[in-house]
């Protein structure tokens, strides 16, 4: 390494460690929960001598003096908007702001906004080499109320990204573009990814098509493995540098790039002139791991990179939209960070508290639950909804149940596809795919991003018919209910014309006990 370069880290690294005391000494002023760190993440950066160039959060303020807007709602009753701020400056979202504003009707967020000032918000995607889902080619809008959490006691949102959904700028202000240096973190839901292309967050092309090898620098999560991977099965946090999602040097693997599922997860990719790093931890505890630190991929195209400064979020760089993901906060800088500048980052965002518990809304069917749903007919309590492949059926499973058993009768809850009042049911084992009814019978299929499918895999909790537990009717055939009927599980009316339509034991057939997760 040369001289200069081991100068200017040392000098990063220094710079760094003063920030992280600054940090420690701003956690230390008040005691309740409420009071915000003097010294945020991009305070933190600032001081190790790589600014932020473009700061995005729906949870919390990224700067110690911030206290402008995080992100602008807009309601489907009026399409009327509003912008949901901070509960003080430097602090957490104001959520209260928009469980009012949306009260009673479903919101999407439109714009997030930039804390840095330099305007580098991001707003609907355009359509680019892939066109987008919604009328005239644009990407969908998230679901303002998909990702409920908590941030230091705090009600908060994040951005819930399936399948269509985009956002991007592609005028930014201050973005690397060439071979210059840059840094970026980002916090996903570790818990909530896909095989699709491409759930990323970073510097793309500003014409939303792929220009070629290095015309990106992106965060990419997800367990896709067209181009590369890291070793188990993933989930991993690789780079999208178009392309290629590389784990490391080589084009197909990099066996030190760990899979990494922590429910809130830091994500950091950065890069200078033939050199790049990957690192990534819990959100939540713990320090950093370095998945990769070294020269850029030997394929041709990255070394120089070649750059274009679009920042996107949920996308590949051609507007390619079949991922799936959930997206808390995440900023850009300029120059590229130490590892002690990252390093005091992290600390800030272990101490910023996220969580699932203390949701003002708790319960079992509370989006990011983890549940398996068990029948509550005199015949079958042990039985459970379960998938092999597509098939679902219910399937006995119990304390010596396989882990695969058991994992084929877990599901995670998601605020649903089509009506965020209801619920969707995601497979633990098959990332990014979901209950849906066909042809009124239940199969676990991949989302495809239609609006068909959304609708298929959303469903609204009731009491239970017979008194246990919950009932669940079909969104778009309200009239009918999840139903167990010769161990096969359809969408049934309380009679009808289908044998699973029969009266006898219905209501029992139809409620179900949403019991803790078998895995």
């Amino acid at each position: 390494m040369p001289l200069r370069s081991r100068s200017r880290r040392l000098r990063g690294a220094v710079l760094a460690l003063a920030a992280a005391a600054a940090l420690v000494a701003g956690l230390l002023v008040g005691t309740g929960t409420s009071q915000a760190a003097t010294s945020q993440p991009c305070d933190i950066y600032a001081a190790g001598g790589t600014p932020c160039v473009a700061a995005h959060s729906t949870t919390r303020a990224l700067y110690g003096a911030y206290n402008g807007p995080l992100y602008q709602v807009r309601r489907s009753s009026d399409n009327a908007t509003r912008d949901i701020g901070l509960l003080s400056a430097g602090g957490y979202a104001d959520a209260a702001a928009q469980d009012s504003f949306c009260a009673n009707t479903s919101c999407v967020i439109t714009i997030i906004y930039d804390q840095t000032g330099r305007n580098n918000r991001l707003t609907q995607a355009p359509p680019g080499g892939f066109q987008g889902p919604a009328p005239g080619g644009y990407d969908n809008l998230a679901d303002a109320k998909a990702a409920p959490i908590t941030i230091a006691g705090h009600k908060a949102y994040g951005v819930f990204v399936a399948p269509g959904t985009g956002y991007r700028n592609n005028a930014t202000n201050g973005i690397a573009k060439g071979d210059q240096p840059e840094g970026m973190y980002a916090i996903f839901d570790g818990t909530h990814y896909n095989g699709g292309c491409c759930f990323d967050y970073g510097n793309a092309e500003t014409n939303s098509r792929d220009n070629g090898n290095g015309t990106m620098e992106a965060i990419y999560f997800g367990n896709n493995t067209v181009w590369g991977r890291g070793s188990g099965n993933g989930p991993w946090v690789m780079a999208d540098l178009e392309n290629g999602l590389f784990s490391g040097v080589d084009p197909k693997l990099n066996s030190g790039n760990q899979t990494i599922s922590h429910r809130f997860l830091t994500a950091i990719v950065k890069g200078e002139p033939n050199h790049w790093a990957i690192r990534a931890g819990n959100a939540q505890a713990g320090g950093l791991t370095t998945m990769w630190d070294g020269i850029r991929p030997t394929v041709g195209g990255y070394n120089p990179m070649k750059k274009e400064g679009a920042i996107i979020l949920g996308i590949g760089g051609d507007n390619s939209h079949g991922a799936a993901g959930t997206f808390y906060e995440g900023v850009m800088t300029s120059g590229y960070p130490s590892n002690a500048t990252e390093d005091a980052v992290q600390a800030n965002i272990n101490a910023a508290g996220y969580s699932t518990s203390g949701n003002p809304d708790p319960g079992p069917l509370t989006p990011g639950s983890n549940v398996s749903l068990r029948a509550t007919t005199a015949c079958c309590t042990t039985r459970y909804i379960s998938h092999s492949g597509s098939t679902v059926a219910t399937a006995v499973v119990t304390a010596s149940s396989s882990s695969t058993d058991k994992a084929n009768a877990s599901w995670t809850v998601r605020a649903g596809l089509a009506n965020s009042s209801c619920v969707s049911f995601e497979s633990r084992n098959a990332a990014g795919s979901y209950l849906r009814h066909q042809n009124y019978q239940l199969y676990l299929h991949a989302n495809d991003g239609s609006a068909l499918f959304a609708s298929d895999a959303t469903f609204c909790p009731q009491a239970g018919k017979n008194g246990q537990g919950n009932s669940f009717a079909s969104a778009n055939f309200p009239s009918r209910y999840i139903r167990h009927y010769n161990n096969n599980v359809y969408i049934a009316s309380n009679g009808g014309s289908n044998t699973f339509d029969a009266t006898a034991a219905w209501t029992d057939d139809v409620s179900w006990v949403v019991s803790a997760t078998w895995a």
